[in-house]
């Protein structure tokens, strides 16, 4: 068994290569520019551990992990539009780097290409690896709508939030592990037990994210905290909050939210810690770590096998940064 360092060195080496053609260059030079931005690749290389926590890597799982890491950038690339984001891991976006109409468009052959290399695969593995794929693309969609509409709300609940993050953020990294799992010729309860094992580890890494956002050390995590708060994001820590705190509390985050004054960040922080939401967000995330684990824990496979997921669950969730 691989760690998930040695694959992702594996993984880099296979897919850092031209995955497009030269020509028209206005359409295919902002993917080239976009993949060059790197990332922490782990969707894919979560395949090619899916793949061997049951079997030797087959070589069908390499471009399977190609597609995934491909449909990610696509979505990031979309998100950024969306989302009016002008840097991207340092670097200008595509649509700041170049213009909208070219990111949309970019964005769009990215995600062809990502069907092309499932297109490579055994037959015998097509239709059940396509028909995950789809599933997920369309859940992915579904839960950037929702963190959309969620913006023009204030009445967001939690499980709607926990949906929301599953169909976001979670669904792609667990239909990652399971279609390694397919490939590896796992039984439909060990991909299901892979499958929730990612979910639940997704979940709980978002959890990391919305805390670290508010009450991280900006030194570590690499940027000023609060941005969500200036972005009047609804978060998990805003959504506990809004539940608990008392009718003069709510009130004022309310006002906060729509505020564009300089004391913002630090006056809804401070509320947030009043109503409990830091200590209780760290429970949380424990909590969904250890179900992710219970999951892993119940796949019918040798333990020393499980060794490398244990390992990337625990540095996903424990980093500060």
């Amino acid at each position: 068994m691989q760690s998930f360092e040695s694959l992702a060195k594996k993984f880099s080496e296979k897919f850092d290569v031209n995955h497009f053609p030269d020509q028209p260059a206005g359409l295919y030079e902002p993917n080239r520019y976009f993949l060059r931005l790197g990332g922490k690749r782990v969707r894919p290389v979560a395949c090619l551990m899916g793949n061997e926590l049951f079997d030797e890597i087959v070589t069908d799982a390499w471009p399977v992990a190609c597609a995934v890491e491909l449909f990610h950038n696509f979505t990031l690339i979309h998100d950024d539009i969306m989302d009016k984001s002008p840097l991207r891991r340092g670097m200008k976006t595509v649509h700041e780097k170049y213009n909208e109409n070219t990111a949309i468009l970019s964005g769009d052959v990215m995600l062809v290409f990502a069907y092309e290399y499932l297109n490579k695969i055994n037959t015998s593995y097509l239709r059940r690896i396509l028909s995950l794929f789809n599933r997920t693309a369309r859940e992915v969609c579904e839960g950037q709508q929702l963190d959309m509409d969620f913006e023009k709300r204030n009445d967001v609940a939690f499980d709607e939030y926990i949906h929301m993050i599953e169909l976001k953020t979670s669904v792609l990294l667990a239909a990652s592990l399971q279609m390694g799992a397919i490939l590896g010729g796992a039984s439909e309860r060990n991909q299901q037990l892979l499958y929730e094992f990612g979910k639940k580890l997704g979940i709980a890494f978002q959890i990391r994210d919305d805390y670290l956002d508010a009450f991280g050390n900006p030194e570590k995590v690499g940027k000023q905290t609060g941005g969500d708060i200036k972005m009047n994001k609804k978060t998990f820590l805003l959504i506990h909050a809004l539940e608990q705190a008392k009718p003069a509390q709510r009130k004022e985050l309310e006002k906060l939210m729509i505020a564009h004054t300089d004391d913002k960040v630090e006056k809804t922080l401070q509320i947030l810690r009043d109503c409990g939401a830091d200590t209780w967000a760290l429970d949380l995330k424990t909590q969904y770590f250890n179900q992710a684990m219970q999951h892993l824990d119940d796949v019918a496979v040798l333990s020393k096998r499980k060794e490398p997921l244990r390992e990337l669950a625990q540095f996903l969730i424990s980093r500060d940064h």
